[in-house]
């Protein structure tokens, strides 16, 4: 089974996203078109652009299994998706930042003076940041990358579900990494729906947004 269903028309892409739980389970998406995904879901904005997101992507039947047990109330998305994409936030994100700006000024995007001297106020202003505070930050930046994510995967033609029902306190672990480094954000489960989604409705923009 190919698919081909691709689109740039972002109205379209945004309005037939749902959130899907059963998923076409002999349908596989490559890691070639993964990697693209993921590419395009980086596009989203960080705070300072320290790009804090991390993405376990998790297809093999051993990993789904081992997540199996970890998300039992959503076993549907975890054994029949093509991938469940596990996204954490990098505690040591900033260890980054210098990569990242110097990346920048070899493009000719930042000039080396402007970037040693950001690199010296971030620096500052990281090192007297509270680990909560930073926690916040991240999981934040980590909850943009996702939606971002969902969006690109719309746009190559599959469909996705945001799950935070899992355990939290042990998912790092259970794949091998270090739970005080890395946060976990929430799981995106990926692939193209066996069954046609439940549409859902929205609140009226005049109940929930105010002008002054």
């Amino acid at each position: 089974m190919n698919n081909d269903i691709k689109s740039n028309d972002f109205k379209e892409i945004i309005s037939s996203r749902r959130s899907v739980r059963v998923y076409d389970p002999a349908f596989k998406i490559s890691r070639e078109e993964m990697t693209e995904i993921l590419e395009e879901a980086t596009l989203a904005p960080s705070s300072v652009n320290l790009q804090p997101w991390r993405f376990l992507v998790i297809e093999s039947p051993e990993g789904k299994s081992k997540l199996e047990e970890l998300a039992p109330g959503n076993k549907p998305q975890v054994t029949t998706s093509s991938a469940v994409i596990a996204v954490f936030g990098d505690m040591n994100a900033f260890e980054n930042a210098d990569e990242i700006m110097s990346n920048a000024v070899d493009k000719g995007f930042l000039p080396q003076e402007i970037k040693e001297q950001v690199m010296a106020n971030y620096t500052d202003l990281f090192g007297r940041m509270s680990p909560q505070v930073f926690r916040e930050m991240i999981v934040i930046d980590s909850g943009l990358v996702s939606m971002q994510l969902m969006l690109a995967a719309r746009a190559h033609g599959y469909d996705t579900n945001p799950i935070g029902g899992y355990d939290k306190s042990r998912i790092a672990e259970a794949f091998g990494m270090d739970k005080e480094r890395y946060v976990p954000v929430m799981l995106i489960s990926v692939g193209i729906a066996a069954k046609e989604a439940r549409m859902t409705t929205r609140l009226p923009i005049d109940r929930i947004a105010d002008w002054k």
